[in-house]
């Protein structure tokens, strides 16, 4: 972690409290949490320009370490030049408090079209992390090394926010040796716990449920929704199998440098395994109607590198349901003329808004509720 002692805390609030500041977005705040707690780790800051641009043309740091998507921080021209007077600055949450100072090295003005084309592979803006990157990121990127004061506050859901040190002792205290990871930005429903159930079993390992609850993709159902979701479907799982917690992640939707990106930061949350699903991290289709990535690239480029991240891959298998067994099967083991069901979430999305009934086959009551009062709020 990159929090400073206690002893050194209220010295380096006092510090902050004079130098120049700037109050992070929600995606900055994101990024900066997990620097800050580690989930970014081996990064002790912002990239300097020689790690960005290894980043973007080999997803390696400059020491050769590898490293998906950069972690910069965006910022106006004036605070590029008050940078270039004195190379110190402080971060505040949007309350005005101070999260940590930054000790400034690199500045440089951003490049946004090479950047999209190496970590998106599109200049589209119908990619939300393109968009992002071309209308509402800063246009001048710091690189330095960060001193923490405290980690930024969360009103919602204390109980699941665990730093990556402490999932690692709670794992310890289960005595899991073995961790499967699932990612999710989605309500789960009950082809998700097969899934999760299957994985686990079949690895021999616990698991660890550790959904999105930074920024994902717009018009994602929010966080807030899902993690009540999550809780109704807690109770499915055998006790003591299965963990909740979120990780405060501002997603780029960068297909399959972001799927390496996730099982990285699992690694260093303590999970030894991580699922990976179809179009892992994709954003859907662009301009044309044409998927931006290969639904199956992120699966292959995690296979390619994950003896060297240290987290194994574990593909993900869509389940469908046969309504004359009473079960869920995996797409690719069903035997022949078994009648199946499924229910995309187009579909999901149709039956949600013309109030159809939806399947008890194919999802929990109170997760229906839930979604229809979430719903109904908007």
């Amino acid at each position: 972690m990159l929090l400073v002692p206690g002893e050194e805390r209220a010295a380096l609030e006092r510090e902050a409290a004079d130098l120049p500041h700037i109050t992070l977005n929600a995606r900055q705040l994101c990024d900066l949490e997990l620097l800050l707690n580690g989930g970014f780790a081996p990064l002790q800051g912002y990239s300097s320009r020689k790690d960005y641009d290894c980043v973007l043309e080999s997803m390696r740091l400059e020491n050769g370490a590898l490293w998906p998507v950069p972690v910069v921080l965006d910022v106006s021209g004036n605070v590029a030049d008050g940078i270039e007077k004195r190379p110190r600055l402080a971060l505040l949450d949007d309350g005005g408090a101070p999260l940590a100072v930054l000790d400034a090295g690199d500045v440089w003005r951003a490049d946004f079209e090479r950047e999209a084309q190496c970590v998106f592979g599109t200049l589209d803006r119908a990619h939300p992390g393109v968009r992002y990157l071309f209308e509402e990121t800063g246009p001048f990127y710091i690189g330095g090394r960060l001193r923490g004061i405290r980690l930024p506050r969360h009103a919602d859901f204390p109980e699941y926010r665990r730093t990556p040190g402490e999932l690692r002792e709670k794992f310890r205290a289960m005595g899991w040796k073995r961790v499967v990871a699932f990612q999710t930005r989605n309500p789960l429903h009950r082809a998700h716990v097969e899934l999760t159930q299957n994985a686990a079993s079949q690895n021999r390992a616990g698991l660890l449920l550790h959904p999105v609850a930074g920024m994902t993709k717009p018009g994602d159902v929010d966080h807030i929704c899902r993690v009540r979701c999550y809780e109704y479907v807690l109770k499915h799982y055998a006790p003591g199998s299965v963990i909740l917690a979120l990780l405060p992640l501002a997603m780029r939707m960068a297909g399959p440098r972001e799927a390496l990106w996730h099982a990285l930061i699992r690694k260093n949350y303590g999970c030894t395994h991580f699922i990976v699903g179809r179009d892992h991290a994709g954003p859907g289709v662009d301009g044309r109607g044409a998927p931006f990535y290969d639904p199956y690239a992120a699966q292959e480029l995690l296979r390619t590198h994950q003896a060297e991240c240290g987290i194994e891959m574990v593909p993900f298998r869509e389940m469908v349901y046969a309504p004359d067994e009473g079960r869920y099967l995996p797409v690719d083991r069903i035997p022949e003329n078994t009648r199946i069901l499924r229910i995309s979430g187009t579909r999901l999305r149709e039956m949600m808004a013309s109030g159809e009934e939806i399947p008890e086959w194919f999802t929990y009551p109170e997760v229906v509720e839930e979604l229809r009062r979430y719903s109904s709020s908007k």
